[in-house]
């Protein structure tokens, strides 16, 4: 039986694969917790070479001769082939590498493309004994099940974490036959797919990733799921099923990315609620969601917990309570996320029927003290209805916890918890911060650029939803979207009050060999990270100093000795 450790090495011009303490445990047949244990127990464990504290990364290679060392090495499967196989083919991009396995498990079904030709002979051989192991849906859901497993990668952001799911489709409603659930930012269809019933429901979704919704089509064509209806496309700039009415939609928003389109969708009819500022792209994608609900129908809308607090967002969150849009509001337990450590929400929201009475209160329920693996049935003292005129205040602010009564509120654990949130922030840019050494002076655009426009019409960079994407491996994606936001694209694509919009015609990068693209990517992706975690250490910085000024004053709270 082959060794994948010898398939990687053969292969030595790519980088070293790299995985999780989860996929360390499936590979070596043992739980998380004895991965853990190795890593306290045994100096020459191999250490972390990227990640986070809560998620680190080790090279494959090495962990691989340490279980060789210590006769922990085990006859791997066909499974754990197939994965090594196209990790080291396609690297850290998880989801590229299962899109290509799923369009060749489904390459006989009509409705997926006909692309598997980009699979390397060796990766079909194993994807072939795999399926014939038992069928070609079961083996698609194995290598799905492992991208999951890999989430904090290149990619990631387009996988939903199984506890979030798990959330999403306890407090969602019992959907009938016949009825249709639409979800406008599937990725690989981990909320859509999990829906009840099984069959006799219409599925749409959309995702502006089109590795993503070509998974989701194989695993819908390899179960036999003929109802589901699915657009490529960004579906707040492109909407891919207008005029669409579901009787739920759900929602886990791609809350990484920076710019939603505001600037051309300023006159949008979906704002109904206002129009959202460019930093609360939330509530862009909540609104658009809401204009996909039909009457009676309901929005459940995985939300970062900050949403239910930013001043920015003050006056949407007003309007959608004094209307009486907004139901209910679950604060999950910390750990749902597995992309990041902040605690998430759950919003729920309903299209009134003509006639119908506005309701008086919202639901809030705090679970933020559970087990993420433990029930999310809440006790009575979750569990409190505010009346909506005392959510109407200066601040609008809709944290399940503040609203619970006093005498339940928890302070000095809330305290706890934020200062857990603000740590974590400082240790993800901390991680995230790239290592830069001063420059030889040569001004990159001083050499030989190349017109994005003419990378289009030789193929390797693709037009969608209004922004340039690379394809194949002669341009890489990092690199192409930090160029176009420096330099002179910047300054050409600034307007006199400030806005960007990225002028396409013009934009032009400098022209290097992929190897030093992949190190400028590098640098541009760790710095997206690092913008990302600021905004989120700022927001997580105030609400600390907010608990921690209420836990003073009222005697929950005191200072310590030092």
């Amino acid at each position: 039986m082959p060794d994948p450790a010898e398939f990687i090495d053969a292969h030595d011009t790519q980088p070293p694969t790299l995985v999780t303490g989860a996929e360390i445990a499936r590979l070596a047949g043992v739980t998380r917790a004895a991965v853990s244990n190795w890593r306290r127990r045994y100096e020459d464990f191999p250490p972390a070479v990227a990640g986070s504290s809560s998620s680190p990364l080790f090279v494959w290679g090495a962990v691989q001769e340490w279980l060789r060392s210590r006769d922990r090495h085990r006859d791997v499967s066909v499974e754990v082939q197939v994965w090594q196989a196209v990790r080291a083919a396609y690297g850290d991009a998880t989801v590229a590498a299962v899109a290509a396995a799923a369009r060749y498990l489904a390459r006989k079904d009509a409705s997926v493309a006909d692309a598997y030709d980009q699979v390397p002979h060796a990766v079909r051989d194993l994807l072939d004994r795999l399926a014939d192991e038992s069928d070609p849906g079961t083996a698609l859901q194995a290598l799905v099940d492992r991208m999951v497993d890999s989430a904090r990668r290149t990619g990631s952001d387009q996988v939903t974490s199984p506890r979030v799911v798990r959330a999403v489709v306890h407090f969602a409603p019992q959907l009938q036959r016949g009825q249709t659930v639409f979800d406008p930012a599937c990725g690989v269809g981990s909320l859509l797919l999990a829906m009840k019933p099984k069959r006799g429901i219409v599925r749409a979704g959309q995702d502006s990733d089109v590795d993503s919704v070509d998974i989701l089509r194989a695993r819908s064509a390899l179960t036999g799921l003929k109802d589901v209806l699915l657009a490529h496309g960004n579906s707040l700039r492109a909407d891919g099923h207008p005029g669409l009415a579901a009787d739920l939609v759900l929602c886990d928003p791609p809350v990484a990315a920076g710019d939603w389109g505001r600037d051309e969708l300023l006159l949008d009819p979906r704002w109904e609620f206002g129009t959202p500022s460019r930093a609360e792209g939330e509530l862009a994608w909540l609104q658009h969601a809401y204009a996909h609900a039909g009457p009676g129908g309901r929005v459940l809308m995985v939300m970062p917990a900050s949403v239910a607090y930013r001043k920015a967002g003050r006056r949407i969150r007003a309007e959608l309570v004094r209307r009486g849009i907004v139901r209910q509001i679950v604060a999950l337990p910390g750990g749902v996320a597995s992309s990041h450590a902040l605690p998430v929400h759950l919003w729920t929201l309903r299209r009134p029927e003509d006639g119908e009475v506005r309701p008086d209160t919202v639901r809030m329920i705090d679970l933020t003290g559970n087990d993420p693996d433990g029930s999310l049935d809440p006790i009575d003292a979750q569990v409190v209805d505010v009346p909506l005129v005392d959510l109407l205040d200066d601040s609008v602010d809709l944290t399940p916890a503040v609203h619970m009564p006093t005498a339940r509120r928890d302070l000095a654990d809330e305290y706890g918890q934020a200062r857990s949130e603000l740590v974590d922030a400082l240790a993800v840019i901390r991680e995230s911060l790239p290592e830069l050494r001063r420059g030889d002076g040569v001004d990159l655009w001083d050499g030989a650029t190349v017109a994005v426009a003419d990378l289009v019409r030789a193929g390797l960079v693709e037009m969608r939803a209004g922004e340039p994407c690379a394809v194949g491996e002669q341009v890489n994606a990092d690199y192409l979207d930090g160029f176009l936001r420096a330099g002179p694209n910047v300054r050409r694509s600034t307007s006199q009050s400030g806005s960007f919009r990225l002028d396409v015609k013009g934009a032009r990068i400098p022209q290097r060999d992929p190897s030093v693209q992949r190190r400028y990517g590098a640098a541009f992706r760790a710095l997206r990270e690092v913008e990302r975690e600021a905004e989120r250490l700022a927001e997580a910085a105030r609400r600390l100093a907010e608990i921690a000024r209420e836990g003073l004053s009222s005697g929950d709270l005191e200072p310590g000795a030092g």
